[in-house]
């Protein structure tokens, strides 16, 4: 499957996550979109040194400004259970903006076509580095990065787009 690109309608699908009370919820993709501008971004997984020490929290430093261009919300996947992101976001306590989305069985990331196998080293199917900036679920850019690179799925990067 291709990957999803600029133009392309973004696929519905479940995600969960811990709400406020700390209940395990389940939403769709398109509720969560529909009629907005977001930001979904994704990395391998959570808890890795990439992730935790720069991608997320580029997204979390600059949800502001982010926001201030027009961004409603600003949603971050990843093929974990929906307990270890609860777990991953209490590392950040000054997130206020970023809402932590699991894809535990990846089926997801594999509708966006966004999958990346590491198996080899023992991680399984996980998800490519990515940001996408949708508004009423149509990709408007679509940053995805190559191997395990960090270069244009930046929270920097989307607001050049934006």
């Amino acid at each position: 499957m291709a990957p999803i690109a600029v133009g392309d309608k973004i696929p519905d699908g479940t995600l969960a996550y811990f709400d406020a009370e700390n209940q395990l919820q389940q939403v769709s993709v398109h509720y969560l979109a529909a009629g907005k501008k977001l930001i979904i971004f994704g990395v391998p997984g959570a808890f890795t040194p990439t992730c935790s020490t720069k991608h997320v929290p580029g997204f979390i430093e600059h949800a502001e400004a982010l926001k201030a261009k027009g961004v409603d919300d600003i949603l971050l996947l990843s093929v974990n259970d929906p307990f270890v992101m609860r777990e991953w976001a209490k590392t950040f306590p000054d997130n206020k903006h970023v809402k932590f989305l699991a894809d535990g069985a990846a089926s997801y990331t594999h509708a966006l076509g966004l999958e990346l196998d590491l198996s080899e080293k023992g991680l399984g199917t996980r998800s490519r580095r990515f940001a996408l900036l949708v508004d009423d679920l149509k990709v408007k850019v679509a940053n995805v990065e190559s191997g395990g690179e960090f270069t244009v799925s930046s929270a920097e990067e989307i607001l050049k787009a934006l």
